[in-house]
């Protein structure tokens, strides 16, 4: 009788202690194998360095890999605690394609809702977006953007063969600009959006057909 190989880990990855908090104190039951929560630090760089040193590690050499955490919407008439499934990440070093959107937005409409969730491409930068610069970003046809996913998984699919996803959720959109995150309402609500997602990225990573080498 064949044996059920055992599941691959899930790793996900947001660059914020508040991000981070939030993960921590939702629902982390129903995983199917090994989940790390990684805290990479803010900043392109700070995500690769964080990302390609833990997937160094053995237990980790096929992870699943998942950006997440808070960003800046680009869109008129996006929220504070909307959901953004990227379709691909990109930045000045190229485009990186995600896997399961359908399955995850799907997933999250049941996590979390009534919230809206919005899909396409995550866009990165090494900078606070605002401005003029959120008009330029918007007109490439991206729907929100960050400072870490792309870097994440650049650095993810760099160091191997693995399925990649980033999940979002909006703190800041042009007619809600944030000032302090958890000060003001729109932070609070990103917050407990976030705390509600975890359900969603079990399943997503459940779905996965991971290769065995």
């Amino acid at each position: 009788m064949s044996t059920k190989p055992e599941p691959a880990s899930l790793l996900i990855a947001c660059a914020l202690g508040i991000e981070r908090l939030a993960l921590r104190s939702g629902d982390r039951g129903g995983a199917d194998g090994p989940v790390t929560v990684l805290r990479t630090g803010m900043g392109p760089k700070a995500a690769e360095r964080a990302v390609t040193r833990i997937l160094a590690d053995p237990e980790l050499r096929e992870a699943a890999v998942l950006a997440t955490g808070f960003c800046a919407g680009l869109a008129p008439g996006m929220h504070p605690g909307d959901l953004v499934v990227a379709e691909e990440t990109r930045d000045a070093h190229g485009s990186t394609p995600c896997v399961g959107t359908e399955l995850l937005v799907k997933e999250l409409v049941r996590a979390v809702p009534g919230r809206t969730v919005h899909t396409g491409p995550l866009a990165g930068s090494d900078h606070v977006v605002r401005g003029h610069e959120r008009s330029a970003l918007l007109a490439t046809g991206a729907v929100a953007v960050d400072m870490e996913s792309a870097s994440t998984l650049q650095s993810a699919v760099r160091t191997g063969v693995r399925p990649v996803a980033a999940v979002r959720v909006v703190v800041d959109a042009p007619e809600h600009e944030l000032v302090r995150i958890g000060t003001v309402r729109g932070g609070i609500s990103a917050f407990r959006v976030l705390r509600a997602v975890l359900p969603a990225f079990y399943e997503w990573h459940r779905s996965l057909l991971l290769p065995r080498r």
